[in-house]
Formats: C-alpha cells, structure tokens, sequence
C-alpha cells in the first residue's frame, strides 16, 4: 500500500501563502486521483481539493476555490497544495489523500492517509 507523508505547514499570518507537499512512497500514485483534506478539533475531516490521475482534473471546496490550488508531480511521486491568501479559519491539521472516492451518500472513502501536518493562520 501506499504510504504519504506530508511536510510544508506551520505558522503563519492573515493573508500570507504556504505550500504543503505530499511525498508518496512504496507505489506510484500515477495511476490514482490525489487530494487534500483537513480536520480541526471536534469536527470531522473535510474535503479541500481532489486532483486527477493526469493532472487535468481538479475540484475544490467552496471556501478555498481560488485562493487554493492542488497540483501534482508523478514522476517525483508528490502531490502539492499552494495555498494563498490564507485565512485564519483555514487553521487545521492538512491531510493527503490516496484514491479519495466519494459515493453517492455522500460519504468520502480513502484508500491512504498521510499522517498530517499543521497549518496554523492567526489574524
């Protein structure tokens, strides 16, 4: 199985940009669509941005459709989130997302998690 692991997050202010980058190993991730997603205390984990397998797909969560943008590499194995513009409700713990698949309840299914790294936005 895949295995993700995320780097890129910390601290920053209102306003100011960061890029979280997800380095997958043991598998190609050519083959699968990509995403990011976000959890903060006490509520569940959220859609952010999903990518397809070639790159030419991409969906967003309303609140970060255009401030936000996922791409990816696959010959280097990683997945990308530049993130600008940011907002302090953007503050929470950014997960990568192997094969994420939504079914038709509206439930997300995910085949592989990165462990998560923290962006932190203050005003």
């Amino acid at each position: 199985q895949v295995q993700l692991m995320e780097s890129g997050g910390g601290s920053v202010h209102t306003g100011d940009a960061l890029t979280l980058s997800c380095a997958a190993s043991k598998r190609s991730i050519r083959t699968y669509t990509m995403g990011w997603f976000r959890q903060t205390p006490g509520r569940e984990r959220e859609f952010v941005a999903t990518i397809s397998s070639d790159g030419d797909s991409q969906r967003y969560e309303g609140s970060v459709e255009g401030r936000f943008t996922i791409s990816r590499d696959n010959a280097k194995n990683r997945v990308y989130l530049q993130m600008t513009m940011l907002r302090p409700e953007d503050t929470a713990v950014y997960y990568c997302a192997g094969d994420p698949k939504k079914s038709f309840g509206g439930i997300w299914h995910v085949s592989a998690w990165g462990q998560g790294t923290q962006v932190t936005v203050s005003s």
